[in-house]
Formats: C-alpha cells, structure tokens, sequence
C-alpha cells in the first residue's frame, strides 16, 4: 500500500516534467526498486539492534552500568556519538532549568556521525556555582548556556 501511494505521488511529479526533461522509466523504475531495497536493508539492520538490546538487557546478572556500555558500544557501532558534557561542544545542548553559572547534564545529545546532524539534542540545568569555580559541566562560556 505504501509503495503504491509512493508510486501514485511520483507519477504525479514526473507529469510535472517537461517531457524533455523526464528521466527514462527505466530509469525511474530501477531508482525505485534501489530505494524499496535500501529501506528494507535499513528496516532490517534496525530490527537486529534492537534484538542485540533486549538480548543485552535481559542477560542474567546484568547491571544498569553494564547494560548502558553495552547500549552505548551499540549506538557507536551505527555510528550515533553519545556527548555526556558539553566541552567545547555547547550547542549541543539545551538549558531546560535552573539558575547560575555552573551546568549539570541531565541528559546526553546524540549525533549522528555520518552526517554531523544532532540526532537529540543534551539537557542541562543551570546550578549556583561553588566559590570561585566554573561550570561544573565543562567550560563556562556555553554562550550564556543556550543551544541549539
């Protein structure tokens, strides 16, 4: 059914086209199945890491701090980069709460290494600084602590 309105939308498009300019239905057609193709493959890598997941989480014994290393060796073996503090890289965070100078995380941004593109961006709450010390996240000039 999706295919079919896929279809459906690009021969609408390809109307759109002077005639001259229309690419061979050969072409079109082999662009297409190399599409279905690829989105079936990405499906499919998809469904065996979230195999590999549940199969690390419901290990026996597992603990949340090995379960997380095994999430993250994951993530990085698709090529997704988990940033836990925003050294030198502020703008991949938000600033959800908070009053102060110092940051904490409250949650890590995730980007995409293939693309560079922020998959979701981190969290931090802004904290009172200690006495005379910087930010407790890593660097104080996180352009007043807004990101993206």
């Amino acid at each position: 059914m999706l295919l079919a309105r896929f279809t459906e939308r690009a021969t609408e498009l390809l109307a759109a086209v002077p005639e001259e300019e229309r690419p061979a239905q050969t072409a079109v057609a082999a662009a297409l199945r190399q599409a279905v193709l690829e989105a079936f493959r990405s499906r499919e890598e998809y469904v065996a890491r979230m195999v590999e997941v549940d199969l690390l989480a419901g290990a026996p014994k597992q603990n949340a701090t090995s379960l997380r290393k095994g999430i993250r060796a994951a993530l990085l073996d698709q090529g997704v980069r988990c940033v836990d503090a925003p050294d030198g890289e502020h703008e991949l965070f938000v600033v959800v709460e908070g009053d102060g100078e110092a940051f904490e995380v409250l949650r890590p941004a995730y980007v995409d290494q293939a693309t560079g593109k922020l998959v979701l961006a981190g969290q931090l709450r802004r904290l009172p600084a200690p006495d005379g010390a910087g930010d407790s996240a890593g660097g104080g000039d996180a352009a007043n602590g807004e990101g993206v």
